[in-house]
């Protein structure tokens, strides 16, 4: 690898499984060190943290990050401090606290300078025209290297090579976020058709240019740089 400070971020989807099982068996005399950034959003199916610790036990040698919505650490507390069912009365500040802000504080402390998702065309959407590299206006470089790969590829390299995957795909999941905006999908539908159903939201912002939340709080902090500077001017006068 020659990218610096390469991580995965995984929510431990097929295609994340598929690169992970892919990175494990390089047989390089240097073996990659590509830890994985995982985003505890405190809403995620039980299926999915049983999943987590069958990836911890499978794959040892990969150091997991796990980063959470800042200063709580179950659903009760976040419930406490942001409201019951904030993704339904604010769904953008849902995914600013719950995703945005964890991601981004998680790149910041591990100094993250690239990433491998595991983002695919086939998935529809907004990914349809993804390309395999991309840098964000933060200067993040994106890494998207099975993006030409389709579901049934996936699958079948995830049966073909034994590797553990979530228990909600053999339940007609096939893209799986929070319990709360995650549903099965019928036969013929796009493959994330299931995540916030019946409507045109596809993502959840981390892989979106920044939130309007996020460029809300980026207004106030200038406005707030501002205020200071002036009032520092008007004491200096004085």
């Amino acid at each position: 690898m020659t990218l610096p400070s390469l991580y995965q971020t995984t929510a431990f989807g097929l295609t994340g499984l598929v690169a992970l099982d892919m990175l494990s068996k390089i047989t390089t005399p240097i073996k990659p060190n590509v830890d994985l950034i995982f985003l505890d959003t405190l809403h995620h199916f039980d299926e999915t943290l049983s999943l987590v610790e069958r990836v911890r036990k499978n794959y040892p040698r990969f150091t997991l990050h796990v980063y959470k919505p800042e200063g709580v650490e179950t659903a009760d507390e976040f419930a406490s401090k942001h409201g019951q069912t904030l993704w339904t009365k604010n769904e953008e500040l849902y995914d600013y606290v719950a995703k945005v802000e964890p991601a981004q504080r998680a790149y910041s402390e591990l100094q993250v300078k690239a990433v491998l998702t595991g983002r695919r065309r086939s998935q529809g959407g907004k990914r349809g025209d993804l390309d395999i590299i991309e840098v964000d206006e933060a200067g993040l470089i994106k890494i998207n290297p099975l993006a030409n790969w389709s579901f049934k590829q996936v699958q079948e390299y995830i049966h073909a090579n034994n590797v553990p995957y979530n228990d909600l795909l053999d339940r007609g999941y096939k893209s799986i976020g929070d319990w709360h905006s995650t549903q099965p999908i019928a036969e013929g539908e796009d493959e994330r058709a299931g995540r916030w159903k019946g409507r045109t939201k596809t993502e959840c912002g981390i892989h979106n240019p920044k939130s309007k939340y996020a460029q809300f709080l980026r207004q106030q902090e200038v406005k707030r740089q501002e205020e200071e500077l002036a009032l520092g001017l008007q004491i200096s006068v004085a």
